[in-house]
């Protein structure tokens, strides 16, 4: 049985090995060459990744407006443009594989930026669902991509930073699509708003491409979709995986469920905010920034089932809080929930990347096929049940989520306890 059987954070026996990092390792580390460049490239393509993504999230009271639908149809211009990235992640990391991580992810990026140019031009609903599932699957080879090349560019111990380091990029541009389109739509409508959206991730995209050193460790691998399909059936059958996968998509449904429907709460009776500030509350997005980047050093003290633990209990106890019929409870929520998805997305997405050794791009995508399933979903039925219920329902969703984390992390810690037992196997 390998250490991946087991609950361990590392495989043996796998086609490919990566070298331990030693005084001829060339890969990155923080503080060497092209460490910062890369740093940064990858940090742009996540502001600009979860800029767009979520482009009409904090709009979607405006959108129900407009075409006079609920939030559970308006919702779907969030789960569409997911639902897309969860389907085609895979195909796409397959071409990574091929052509190469950076080729791939300059490409996604700018198909992207130029169907966001069109989304403000939407004349319906259905359209304007068209064009958001389109966006998403345009986007899809990017984040399979970027843990692949982190994981083949950057040495082992400073995988979980980086990693890091690119989520924060997510939460930066998560929040900043939302902060400014709230702002804008307050005054010039949500089309406008997300165009400027669009302008944003151009110029992101171009940084991007002029930053990102060219891969020194990157080999094509085959596009035969037998090999595909054997690499992708190796990784559903590791146990490990599978967990991470899970917990992958059920952090996701509390963060997709929260924000799809925290407009409509703070829109409505007792809040009745205006847009602009209910665009403003994405601000607590900095706090994910903080919590993905020091997603390394958590591990480093608690182990990966220790701050998993510590971020599911974050999460809940933000979902409580933001019960209350406050502003400032439901803020100190959402900086809690907020928090506790950043520091186990990291934790679990870095966790994979160690996990895997060979197909890292079919591992990185299937953990993100996962992850965003688990935003539709959490998307869809966050606003059926706030619709059905009202917040308690969204955060009854969300608390379900919170406790499969927990309970996928006890089956890990057990199978680990099993295997210390039993001692160590052979590789």
């Amino acid at each position: 049985m390998s250490p991946a059987s087991t609950g361990a954070s590392t495989v043996v026996g796998a086609a490919h090995t990566v070298p331990a990092a030693d005084a001829t390792d060339s890969r990155m580390t923080p503080g060497g060459p092209g460490y910062r460049r890369m740093s940064l490239a990858l940090f742009l393509a996540g502001v600009a990744t979860f800029a767009l993504l979520y482009s009409t999230q904090a709009l979607l009271p405006l959108i129900s407006g407009e075409f006079g639908v609920a939030a559970s149809e308006a919702s779907w211009t969030v789960a569409a443009a997911t639902g897309g990235l969860a389907l085609f992640v895979l195909p796409m990391s397959a071409l990574s594989e091929r052509f190469g991580r950076r080729t791939v992810m300059t490409a996604s990026l700018a198909v992207a930026v130029a169907v966001g140019l069109l989304v403000p031009f939407a004349p319906s609903l259905g359209a304007l669902v068209v064009l958001r599932a389109l966006q998403g699957a345009a986007l899809a080879g990017l984040p399979a991509s970027a843990q692949a090349y982190l994981a083949e560019e950057v040495r082992p111990r400073a995988l979980v930073t980086a990693i890091g380091l690119f989520v924060a990029g997510n939460s930066v541009g998560g929040m900043s699509g939302r902060v400014i389109t709230g702002w804008v739509a307050q005054e010039w409508g949500w089309r406008v708003a997300v165009g400027v959206v669009g302008v944003i991730a151009v110029l992101c995209a171009v940084a991007f491409r002029l930053l990102l050193p060219a891969p020194r460790h990157f080999r094509p691998g085959s596009l035969r979709p037998r090999v595909l399909a054997g690499t992708v059936r190796d990784h559903l059958a590791d146990p490990l995986l599978r967990r991470l996968y899970a917990i992958g998509a059920l952090f996701m449904t509390v963060f997709g469920g929260v924000y799809t429907v925290i407009g409509y709460r703070l829109t409505e009776a007792p809040f009745s905010l205006p847009q602009g500030i209910v665009g403003s509350i994405f601000l607590v997005y900095l706090v994910g920034t903080v919590s993905a980047s020091t997603a390394g050093r958590l591990v480093g003290r608690l182990g990966r089932r220790g701050a998993l633990y510590l971020a599911g209990a974050t999460t809940a106890a933000g979902l409580l809080l933001s019960l209350l019929d406050s502003v400032v409870p439901v803020l100190l929520g959402l900086v809690l929930i907020t928090a506790g998805f950043f520091a186990g997305h990291a934790v679990a997405s870095s966790a994979v990347s160690k996990t895997a050794v060979h197909g890292r791009a079919q591992a990185s995508a299937l953990y993100q096929s996962a992850y965003y399933i688990g935003s539709s979903a959490g998307s869809t039925v966050g606003a059926m049940a706030f619709h059905a219920q009202g917040w308690p329902g969204t955060v009854g969703v969300g608390l379900l989520a919170v406790l499969g984390v927990v309970t996928i992390t006890v089956l890990g810690s057990r199978a680990a306890r099993v295997a210390a037992r039993r001692g160590p196997v052979a590789a």
